[in-house]
């Protein structure tokens, strides 16, 4: 049996021709091996075990193809938490967890007095939003919707696996939460923003569900609907948090106003410096 260093390096100039990087070999095997950065190079020259290594070849096979690695080893990591993935839901970006972040800040700003603060996670996908709040915050009561059953499937699995108690809804947007007669404090939507008509790499394209990916012509067609929606669901004192796409600032606060008037409302930028969430506040 080939090394680990021999089966890594098997792999390089495959992955530069298909224009993967090349740190994927390694993640890929790190996961797979369940050791740590230090304990690889440690037993670089060692053999692999036959099972490893078939897996390794099995998955790599997929990965040239352009398959995301996270749908090969069937999860995904998100705020510090192993989340199940597969072609159903979405994969957790890590711009995703400066949102989490931004929210968690805001609760305890925001919510300082509350005892419980009502939430909903709107087109949960796998769930990685509402239970990555719902671990770190315990003052937060989360449901969370989708219109794909199947991937309400995948966020209860992952719900279970983290320990967390959620409220799942299968339902369009907003929907099921009117129709449950729920107000919440905290509504949050990462919904799909990517106008109709943009490519994408063949990694999203070709893997990823269309229905969490693509907002409509402009990119904007569920932000709207949700902001529609937003008097039915949300209580007197409110916020709203959302992910954004890069370029959408300047049309989705025209949006708020248009939709609410004078409220706060407020884009925060990620680390990259590119505006990424939206906060909107009520009843300050």
């Amino acid at each position: 049996m080939p090394s680990f260093r021999e089966l890594i390096h098997a792999s390089l100039p495959l992955l530069q021709q298909a224009q993967i990087p090349q740190e994927t070999a390694q993640v890929f095997l790190l996961e797979l091996s369940q050791k740590e950065s230090y304990d690889l190079y440690l037993h670089y020259e060692e053999e692999v075990p036959a099972e490893l290594a078939k897996q390794y070849q099995a998955g790599m096979a997929r990965i040239l193809k352009q398959e995301p690695m996270q749908y090969v080893l069937g999860y995904s990591w998100f705020y510090g938490y192993r989340f199940q993935v597969n072609e159903n839901v979405l994969i957790p970006r890590p711009e995703t967890e400066e949102l989490v972040a931004n929210i968690l800040a805001d609760v305890d700003a925001y919510f300082a007095d509350a005892e419980t603060v009502e939430a909903v996670d709107i087109g949960t996908g796998s769930g990685a939003i509402a239970l990555a709040l719902a671990k770190e915050e315990p003052k937060i009561r989360m449901s969370a919707t989708d219109i794909s059953a199947q991937a309400i499937e995948v966020a209860k699995a992952n719900a279970a696996n983290l320990g967390v108690n959620v409220k799942f809804m299968v339902g369009d947007m907003a929907q099921p939460v009117i129709e449950a007669g729920m107000k919440v404090d905290l509504l949050i939507c990462n919904p799909p923003y990517i106008p109709q008509e943009e490519e994408l790499e063949a990694s999203v394209k070709d893997y990823e569900p269309h229905v969490a990916l693509f907002g409509g012509e402009d990119g904007l067609k569920f932000y709207r609907q949700v902001f529609a929606a937003a008097p039915r669901v949300l209580k007197e004192k409110a916020m709203m948090a959302f992910e954004i796409g890069w370029n959408q600032k300047e049309a989705l606060l025209a949006e708020v106003r248009k939709t609410f008037g004078e409220v706060r409302a407020e884009v925060v930028q990620d680390i990259n410096g590119k505006d990424r969430m939206l906060f909107v506040y009520f009843n300050l």
